[in-house]
């Protein structure tokens, strides 16, 4: 359910793919991404999509009861995306939904589809936000416009986020994958240490 290509240029695209459940994330598929996440500092860039008209709904509504919307995965993901030492493109080939909005927040670049919606409902579920989400949209929209998101429970389409600046572009569906490897090519050939530097200086 979580699939990865590696390209002959090192850059590994990651892909979610249940789109019968509108890539929810089960407990087995988050510690199939952190594996991975954890290991792709051996990558010179990492593109993270999903298949089928959905990123992701969240995690998965079967698994909620458990405990799965407030697993500590989710934040622990997020960090080592942050962490890697290479350009991040979340490449959105549809709507981000709850705790899917870790990943996309820790990611460099965002560009999206554009029917693409955004909206992470922790207050009308009961649920606090992961502890770094609040901070990492706050830098990117502002705290009106985050709590527009976190309070307000707005949802967004692909021009409201473009606006606020949520994501960095809005690219047609034949694009998105050209694109998000377009936006790496810059950084291939740079050492790990220059890109970290880099990154570094703008949190």
């Amino acid at each position: 359910m979580i699939n990865l290509k590696k390209h002959k240029n090192a850059v590994w695209e990651i892909k979610i793919n249940r789109p019968e459940k509108a890539n929810s994330l089960s407990s087995k598929m988050l510690g199939e991404l952190l594996t991975i996440i954890e290991k792709a500092n051996e990558a010179k860039g990492v593109i993270l999509t999903g298949q089928g008209k959905t990123f992701s709904a969240g995690a998965d509504l079967s698994e909620v009861k458990s405990g799965l919307a407030t697993s500590p995965i989710w934040e622990k993901l997020s960090k080592s995306l942050k962490e890697l030492n290479c350009v991040t493109i979340a490449a959105l080939n549809g709507t981000v939904a709850g705790g899917a909005f870790g990943m996309i927040l820790a990611c460099d670049i965002r560009i999206c589809v554009p029917s693409s919606k955004f909206f992470y409902p922790v207050m009308k579920m009961g649920y606090l936000p992961q502890p770094s989400d609040p901070k990492r949209l706050i830098d990117l929209i502002g705290p009106g416009r985050a709590k527009l998101i976190l309070v307000a429970g707005e949802k967004l389409d692909s021009d409201k986020a473009y606006k606020f600046g949520l994501v960095d572009e809005v690219v047609t569906v034949e694009n998105l994958i050209i694109r998000a490897h377009e936006l790496l090519a810059a950084s291939l050939s740079a050492r790990s240490d220059h890109i970290t530097g880099i990154k570094h200086l703008m949190t």
